[in-house]
């Protein structure tokens, strides 16, 4: 059931004035935001702790100088423009505007932030319903949900450039991290033998979500290996065409998750369906209530995290 707007119209949320470490995030009452007639009120169940919220946060952006000035005008020069993180989100839509349609009182919807201003990291926000907003997977919890509409989107994105075909041979490096996870399963939703590059210690849970082959990045160097792939795909931004050309076969194609298009309200409908067929499960490595926000991002800082770091309200299931 919908819960209650807290008192005082006031909700908790966590902010962020300057960039820097983990402990420049604060969780704050601020006021809770009124739907506009074309929105929906969104209670958060849930939401994660991505590579870009940590990004944002220190501004660690990789690129050259004009990338990371382009990124300065867009997050903020002095500060953060944008003073609440979090990428995405699933809960319940606890109000609707006058010429919403498409969703009502009550639905329970997973949606990506990124093109909302952000916000994730807070009790409620308002979505416009033509934004990357969708009804849930029936399948999974709202908990799950809050960890598809970036990584798996983003993969999803991108892989679909690769027209993956049954039988072929497909590369995931960093196959154990939030994005590579949800590659994995949607290369072999796809029928591909797939290849999952990440630490020794992760390979349990990596051939648990379908991994044919394994390798250890810390002693073995794949493009050295005499293998060759008909896509490779780097999941963590940390090679090169070039650097993986001898290991790709001559049509082979080189994907980089950097590379993803703009968000598209089909393809997260798309992943619905794929979720809905059982073939994309969430890895959750650690969660985390609201009030560790600074916890949750220490943790998510080593670089280290498995899958998802899931930071959860007290509506979540």
């Amino acid at each position: 059931m919908p819960r209650p707007i807290r008192k005082y119209d006031e909700m908790k949320a966590v902010v962020y004035e300057k960039y820097g470490p983990p402990n420049v995030v604060a969780v704050k009452d601020i006021p809770t935001p009124v739907a506009r007639d074309n929105e929906v009120l969104v209670g958060i169940a849930a939401t994660t702790v991505s590579a870009g919220d940590v990004r944002m946060r220190a501004f660690d952006v990789p690129g050259n100088a004009f990338v990371r000035f382009m990124a300065r005008l867009f997050l903020g020069i002095r500060g953060p423009k944008r003073k609440i993180l979090g990428m995405q989100v699933a809960g319940r839509v606890e109000a609707a505007g006058a010429n919403v349609t498409k969703f009502q009182v009550g639905d329970e919807i997973f949606a990506s932030t990124f093109g909302t201003g952000f916000g994730g990291h807070a009790e409620y926000k308002c979505f416009p319903e033509d934004s990357i907003i969708s009804l849930k997977p029936s399948n999974v919890s709202l908990t799950e949900a809050a960890t598809y509409p970036i990584p798996a989107l983003g993969a999803l994105n991108v892989l679909k450039r690769a027209n993956i075909q049954s039988g072929q041979k497909v590369l995931i490096y960093g196959a154990s991290g939030a994005v590579g996870t949800f590659a994995v399963q949607l290369a072999k939703y796809w029928g591909a033998e797939v290849t999952g590059v990440c630490s020794e210690s992760n390979f349990e849970l990596v051939k648990s979500i379908g991994c044919d082959h394994l390798i250890d990045y810390h002693i073995s160097d794949f493009t050295q290996a005499g293998e060759k792939y008909d896509v490779i795909f780097d999941a963590v931004e940390k090679l090169s065409r070039r650097s993986s050309k001898s290991a790709l076969t001559e049509n082979g194609v080189f994907l980089n998750i950097g590379s993803q298009g703009k968000e598209d309200v089909n393809e997260l409908t798309e992943l619905k369906d794929i979720i809905e067929k059982g073939a994309l499960r969430a890895v959750i490595d650690r969660t985390y209530p609201l009030d560790k926000i600074v916890e949750a991002y220490q943790y998510a800082d080593t670089w280290h995290k498995r899958g998802n770091v899931v930071i959860t309200m007290s509506s979540a299931d």
